[in-house]
């Protein structure tokens, strides 16, 4: 009996892809959930499996065809005797104890063999071959059954996993190899749901090696952690100092971040001499109220603004779950200098919030940061951060994210430069500007639109009131 195997929805919103690579041909037996086609779809190339077994009969696709969701992929005739065949091999694969019910080879010797693919008991393959297609080991060198599937060598093709093209993808989305992943579905079968669960595992395990706050991977692993130090007062006079609160909360959360979030950090820069000349026109009749209109206090309205445009640096990412958190209200960290130490007031609201209005409640933020009056709650949940070192100096800095935020921006020291203008050269103000960004969530180039969309806005602040 003739069946169709057509183009399943690969995922939300890929409604198009083009076959990269046929895996069959006509005449091939498969078996249901083996790969048969290759199709790439926006930035990610996905196998694509047959939900039934049988002999091809024909192919309908080559590569380099454009395809949509529920496009003919090929025709299936299944054999009688290869279909029984299959069915037992399959019912055989289910009776199979488990690996935790079966004795682990040696230490040392799990790495020697690969492993049968998954769903398959080795007598289904064929006489003479191992599961990867090579001869057979010899007598001499007697096979060993690996605990879980050994990594292809490079450029030769893994085990066939049973997973939809949907679990594929989350799997790839999450940085996981679908090869550790165990199916708790029939004859091995890989849900979404396995895919999360292994993912949280791993995060757990994360969290282990890593300890609890207060020790961070100094605790979990000593041979890391920083080294003794020799005994300084063989070379002169020294003083000790307790590290204090402040400090001691600062190295937790850096701990934290710095070896778990891999970091990326973009530069660009804004032309503000415009914005300038207005902000200093505007902070002497403001000054009569008491309020001090900086440089910060816009920057937190543009980039309050820019997170409502770009949603993705205002969320977080969540492994243990498998899900993207995407905030729906714009909180900014403001990094404080004090002399107790480096303080994150936040500002809540930004995005509601006019300029002035940020001016005062970042001046009253910022000296209840420096008397130590502010309260726990007022230094939580942050959803985007903003360090402007631009009162100190520098030309620039990478700064790191601070967790679970995604993404934190770095500001420094206005300078001015000599710039074209038509055919003569005129003294500019230039702002540096660096953002640093969580970059398993956020691409490159996202990045660069993202620092490009502030810049474009501290250059022609009437965008914003645009719209723009």
């Amino acid at each position: 009996m003739a069946r169709e195997v057509r183009l399943p929805k690969l995922a939300e919103g890929d409604a198009t892809g083009t076959v990269v690579r046929v895996l069959v041909s006509p005449g091939d037996t498969i078996e249901a959930d083996q790969a048969v086609v290759e199709v790439e779809t926006e930035k990610a190339v996905v196998e694509v499996p047959s939900e039934a077994g049988g002999r091809v009969a024909s192919v309908h696709v080559k590569e380099g065809d454009p395809v949509r969701d529920g496009a003919l992929l090929l025709t299936l005739e299944e054999a009688p005797e290869d279909g029984r065949a299959a069915a037992a091999a399959r019912d055989e694969a289910r009776a199979a104890p488990s690996p935790e019910t079966t004795s682990r080879p040696p230490a040392g010797e799990e790495s020697a063999a690969a492993a049968a693919p998954r769903g398959r008991p080795p007598e289904a393959q064929p006489a003479g071959e191992t599961a990867r297609g090579a001869p057979a080991p010899s007598p001499a060198a007697p096979r060993v059954e690996a605990a879980s599937p050994a990594r292809p060598p490079a450029g030769e093709a893994g085990p066939l996993l049973p997973a939809a093209p949907s679990v594929r993808r989350l799997a790839r989305e999450l940085g996981l190899d679908l090869a550790e992943v165990r199916g708790s579905g029939p004859g091995g079968r890989i849900s979404e749901d396995d895919v999360k669960a292994h993912a949280r595992s791993l995060a757990a395990q994360a969290r282990e090696l890593a300890g609890q706050a207060g020790d961070g991977l100094a605790a979990a692993w000593p041979g890391l952690g920083p080294a003794p130090l020799p005994d300084l007062s063989r070379w002169g006079e020294v003083r000790r100092e307790p590290i204090g609160g402040v400090r001691r909360a600062t190295a937790q959360n850096l701990a934290r971040s710095w070896p778990f979030v891999p970091q990326v950090t973009h530069h660009d820069e804004a032309d503000v001499t415009a914005l300038e000349a207005f902000r200093r026109r505007e902070a002497a009749r403001l000054e009569a109220r008491g309020v001090k209109l900086t440089v910060t206090a816009v920057l937190v309205k543009v980039a309050a603004s820019a997170l409502r445009a770009f949603p993705k640096f205002n969320a977080a990412l969540d492994l243990t779950r498998g899900e993207v958190v995407y905030r729906e209200y714009v909180h900014i960290g403001i990094a404080v200098d004090t002399p107790h130490g480096l303080l994150v007031p936040v500002l809540r609201d930004a995005d509601r919030k006019g300029i002035v209005a940020i001016a005062e409640e970042l001046g009253e933020l910022s000296r209840r940061a420096r008397e130590r009056k502010l309260g726990l709650e007022e230094m939580q949940g942050g959803s985007f951060t903003i360090s402007n070192l631009g009162g100190i100096g520098g030309t620039g800095f990478t700064p790191i994210v601070n967790f679970p935020e995604a993404a934190i921006l770095g500001v420094s020291r206005v300078r001015q430069e000599a710039r074209w203008e038509g055919d003569r050269v005129v003294p500019r103000l230039v702002l540096p500007l660096a953002l640093s960004y969580d970059h398993r969530l956020i691409d490159g180039a996202e990045a660069a639109r993202f620092l490009r969309w502030i810049a474009d806005a501290l250059e022609n602040p009437l965008l914003l009131a645009m719209g723009g």
